[in-house]
């Protein structure tokens, strides 16, 4: 985004003062990593004023900022424009810019691997077209305007990550991103407490179908029930689907894990062999997304292929990590869920990288009224593995460990709630170059700070 601050200010139909001959090229909400040329957008909080850092934000570079009309002392020699409410100046914002873009948009939702696909669909498009994604999570109803705002007017795919809470926000989002394509990875049991239960996370997923585009599509899980419920109620979109089912219309046939990664087969729209160097079928799911996209912006299949080869994807997602004890640590530490809990230890079972293997998964947070029993509900897969031992972290991980101490386990069983230290301590001494460890837990867990530990980069909690 480049425009002048009187422009704008009509955008968003907003006076201002000192704004003439200024450009600005960003924008940004913290003035701790205001730049240059940003225009700033301070909030009032509760306990945080914005306005009290707006000197503070142009001192950084920034070249003007809001201001609250009804926020007293507006500082007179400052760049401003006046506005009723900053959150929604700044959708409009990104509203009015969204309007101005010809990039084709592809949105992206789901309970799980929302980060990884849209990092997938980036890699296989970027040697190709000039490609820009959600950065972070930024995919909210603030983080999703930022990112339209920052992207340059020569952008020709923008991959943008929807995330939610409740009802009506992907609805918002899509509206306000208007997607040629959207995407929905899986239906999982994250936001619970929320939406009370599967079904309704469904139906508040499938709200990213509101901003579509005409003539767009929509590609989604096809082994999902309560998705394809949804899909067969619609008439005026496109859908298609991609998963194990033979009734999908991308189908996979086989995944075998290697070195390099996980090799796959896939028929229906696309046939043939791929790798993403990744671990995990349901990376390779998520990589159905990626073919198709790419497919649809003509990319030919040994395109598809090569540029999936050299995918690169956020650290924290099935990332294969080596240790000094030469152990290969599968870091999937970013996020928990039921679902992508089974899809991890699912490949821990199938896979042949080691021989030896370990599981550390920390508390899945979110759960609602259920949580117990979805924590409980882990010990039927562990107890059918054939591991090395099960080390457990958090509160909540106290009820897995309480129902496979019961059921007589006889792999070494560890549990700590608050304290790392205890099993970084028995990783260290017990694991070897022929382990295979997986880390899996909630975010607010940082259960990375284990293998922090291990490689000496930190110290335990």
């Amino acid at each position: 985004m480049k425009r002048k601050l009187t422009e704008i200010a009509d955008w968003i139909q907003a006076a201002g003062q000192n704004l003439e001959d200024i450009f600005a090229t960003g924008v940004s909400i913290d003035s701790r990593t205001a730049s240059a040329g940003d225009l700033f957008i301070p909030f009032r909080g509760e306990q945080v004023n914005g306005h009290a850092y707006v000197e503070q934000a142009i001192k950084q570079g920034a070249v003007a900022s809001l201001w609250m009309k009804d926020e007293p002392n507006p500082p007179a020699n400052l760049p401003l424009i006046f506005v009723e409410d900053p959150e929604l100046a700044l959708q409009e914002m990104a509203r009015v810019y969204r309007g101005m873009l010809h990039c084709k948009v592809v949105g992206i939702t789901g309970s799980n691997g929302k980060t990884s696909t849209k990092d997938l669909i980036a890699s296989v498009l970027a040697p190709y077209f000039n490609v820009r994604k959600t950065e972070g999570n930024y995919n909210n109803e603030l983080g999703l305007p930022l990112t339209i705002l920052s992207l340059e007017e020569d952008t020709e795919f923008a991959i943008l990550e929807m995330g939610m809470s409740g009802f009506g926000e992907i609805s918002f989002l899509s509206k306000l991103a208007k997607p040629h394509f959207a995407v929905i990875t899986n239906i999982g049991e994250a936001h619970m407490q929320d939406l009370g239960s599967r079904a309704g996370i469904a139906k508040a997923k499938f709200e990213i179908i509101d901003g579509l585009q005409e003539g767009g599509k929509l590609f989604y899980d096809g082994d999902e029930p309560l998705l394809q419920g949804l899909v067969d109620q619609l008439s005026a979109v496109q859908a298609v689907s991609f998963g194990y089912e033979k009734e999908t219309l991308l189908s996979l046939e086989k995944i075998e894990s290697g070195d390099e990664g996980s090799r796959f087969t896939v028929t229906g729209l696309l046939d043939g062999e791929f790798t993403i160097p990744v671990y995990g079928a349901h990376q390779v799911k998520n990589a159905l997304a990626a073919i198709l996209i790419a497919n649809e912006a003509a990319i030919s299949d040994d395109d598809i292929r090569g540029s999936l080869r050299q995918a690169s994807l956020t650290d924290m997602r099935m990332q294969p990590v080596s240790v000094d004890t030469g152990a290969l640590f599968i870091n999937d530490a970013y996020n928990a869920a039921p679902t992508s809990m089974r899809a991890a230890l699912a490949f821990m079972e199938d896979t042949g990288l080691r021989k030896e293997k370990w599981v550390v998964l920390a508390d899945m947070l979110e759960l609602g009224d259920e949580e117990q029993v979805y924590h409980e509900n882990l010990a039927d897969e562990l107890s059918n593995m054939k591991l090395e031992g099960i080390l457990l972290y958090g509160p909540r991980m106290k009820w897995l460990h309480d129902k496979l101490e019961n059921g007589g386990m006889e792999m070494r069983l560890l549990w700590s709630e608050k304290d790392y230290t205890p099993i970084v301590d028995t990783l260290r001494e017990y694991t070897s170059k022929d382990s295979i460890v997986l880390l899996k837990g909630s975010r607010g867990m940082a259960l990375e700070h284990i293998l922090e530990d291990l490689m000496g980069k930190g110290a335990g909690k």
